[in-house]
Order: structure tokens, then C-alpha cells, then sequence
């Protein structure tokens, strides 16, 4: 399977990104930032931070995507991942007071975000999985510069949108959708092969402290010093919630990519209202019992359910196995 990642990181956008790198038969060949919970600079910062610690055999193509949204001023969420996305890393200093986590240099694509996307889509054809975990102003670049490569791509899994639960940035609102309405409702109303992983499903598959820490207590390595880390801000954020957790958005959504029988789909319309006053980023799903003739005719398959304990499982495993 050949994925390419579409990404703002972010904590959990870290952890889908450890996953994917750690899954065994996949070749990541790009990860392209976007502007969402940081700007994109630190988003590419992260991409690489995290590049650093892993070290793949095959590094994947960077590339920088877009700084705003289509039309709207950026909002991010420091608040929720720390100032620089990971968990303020900055904080974090070595018995002999060197910085745990120095700045890096790096090298991006010459081509945007948009367009890399697009080499992609060409390229692999049916064989690509593109995974967007965060706000889809790259995804709707690149379709309104050649809608017909950017359908090329096998599959579209987008981590975003809130079907029957709350939002978490309005009640209305999912963060991605919020962010960038006019992408998402582009990337919705073009008819793309897309699989919608919302906070119905991603909000079952709680990471717990206390499961987290035996495992990397089991499996020494520096990543998971990094896991534990830049974790630490996402938990003391669940120990507020009093869940004591993090929700796992984003890892889900690679889990989707990578199986989707982890998750149970309904073919639904959806579309995305942008000029609303209290509901911008709404996803509103058609799920009216009426017949199929008055219904608007699905656009995506939309994951409602979820095998939570097996995803948990798989992610344990895969970022740290437990015969280690």
C-alpha cells in the first residue's frame, strides 16, 4: 500500500504519523503539511522532528502546503497540543542541560503541498491512499488545479466532521472542518472516492496513560522517550477532561487506511455548511428514513462504528509490541 499523509501536527497527528512508519508492507512516499492546529511552518518542523527520531529506511517526500485557509484567517490549537504542537518539547533538557530536542535543519519539496499531492495521485493511481488529518485546504488546491488527477487516487480517508455526536471547537463543529469550511465543502461536493472518519467513531478510541506507559516501560527506545514526551501535554489535558486520556483522532483514520474493516461504513451524502452563523463546518449527513428517490445520492462512505479494542490493540502493538 502506498500512502500519502496530509497533516498539521499536532499530538495525535503525531501518533497516526509513528503509526503509519511503524506498519510493516507500506511505503509512505509523501507527507505534505498543512496549516491547522500550528502553522504550517511548525507543522513541517513536526514532520521532520518526528522523521528525526524514527529514522525510516525510506524517507518520504516533504512537502509545504498551504499557510491559511482558502479564505477565512487561520485558528490553530495551542491549547490543545502546546505552543509548538508536540507538547511544548522545548521544556525537555538532557542531565547536562543540552536541549532533549535541538532545532533541525531540513529540506522541502520545491513543489507545494497541493501539488505533490497531485504527482502523487498521477503516479500511483488506484494503488494511493491519501489520508488527510487535517484541514483539507491542500486537498482542495490541488482539486481545483486538476480535479481529474487528483481522482485518480484509490481512496480518500479524511479525518473530519461530526455526523450524530458534538463538535469539539462548537457544538456544531469538528476543529478540521471548522478551520477550513470552503475546503472541505469543495472536497465534498467533487465526487471523490472519499471515506469520512469522524469524531463519532474517533472519540471511542481513548489512549489511557497508565496502557501507554507499560508499554513503553516494556520497549526502551528513543521513541519512546519522544512518545512519552510530547504525550505528556495531551494527558494532563485528558486528566482535566477527567478521562485521563487522548482521544486517538487521527490514528484512526491511518488505522482506516491501513484496514478498513476496523470500522463500519454507511454510504451517506454529506455536505459541509460554510456561511452559517452558529454552525460553520457542520458536517450534515442525509440519514433521513425517506424514499431513496427524494435522498441525495451518497458522495462518501462514512465510518459510524468501530472495533475500538482491536484498533488498540493494533496501535500498541504496532508502536510498541509487547514482546519487546
Amino acid at each position: 500500500m502506498r500512502l500519502l499523509i496530509d497533516t498539521d501536527p499536532g499530538i495525535d497527528d503525531a501518533l497516526a504519523l509513528l503509526l503509519a512508519l511503524a506498519s510493516p508492507g507500506i511505503s509512505i512516499e509523501a507527507i505534505t503539511a498543512v496549516a491547522g492546529n500550528v502553522p504550517v511552518d511548525q507543522a513541517i518542523s513536526n514532520v521532520f522532528r518526528i522523521l528525526d527520531v524514527v529514522r525510516p529506511v525510506s524517507t518520504p517526500r516533504v512537502a509545504r502546503g498551504a499557510a491559511a485557509p482558502l479564505n477565512r484567517s487561520l485558528v490553530t490549537a495551542g491549547h490543545v497540543h502546546g505552543d509548538d504542537g508536540l507538547g511544548n518539547l522545548d521544556r525537555f533538557v538532557e542531565p547536562d542541560g543540552r536541549p532533549r530536542y535541538p532545532a533541525l535543519s531540513h529540506t522541502v519539496e520545491t513543489s507545494d503541498g497541493a501539488d505533490v499531492i497531485l504527482d502523487a495521485a498521477e503516479r500511483f493511481g488506484a494503488e494511493l491512499v491519501v489520508v488527510a488529518l487535517g484541514p483539507l485546504t491542500n486537498l482542495a488546491t490541488a482539486l481545483e488545479r486538476d480535479a481529474r488527477r487528483l481522482s485518480r487516487a484509490g481512496r480518500i480517508v479524511v479525518m473530519g466532521g461530526a455526523v450524530t455526536v458534538p463538535g469539539n471547537v462548537t457544538p456544531a463543529a469538528e476543529f478540521n472542518f471548522y478551520v477550513d469550511p470552503e475546503a472541505a465543502a469543495a472536497v465534498f461536493e467533487a465526487w471523490l472516492p472519499l471515506e469520512l472518519v469522524p469524531l463519532d467513531v474517533t472519540r471511542q478510541v481513548l489512549l489511557r496513560q497508565t496502557e501507554l506507559a507499560e508499554r513503553l516501560y516494556r520497549c526502551p527506545s528513543r521513541i519512546a522517550r519522544f512518545m512519552s514526551d510530547f504525550t505528556l501535554h495531551g494527558f494532563a489535558l485528558g486528566a482535566g477532561r477527567g478521562d485521563g486520556g487522548i482521544v486517538l483522532h487521527d490514528p484512526l483514520a491511518i488505522g482506516v487506511a491501513l484496514d478498513p474493516s476496523l470500522v463500519g461504513f454507511e454510504e451517506l451524502h454529506v455536505e459541509i455548511e460554510c456561511a452559517g452563523r452558529i454552525a460553520r463546518g457542520l458536517a450534515l449527513a442525509d440519514r433521513r428514513e425517506i424514499p431513496s428517490y427524494k435522498k441525495r445520492r451518497p458522495n462518501c462512505r462514512v465510518a459510524m462504528t468501530v472495533d475500538a479494542p482491536r484498533f488498540l490493540q493494533l496501535f500498541l502493538d504496532r508502536l510498541c509490541p509487547a514482546s519487546s
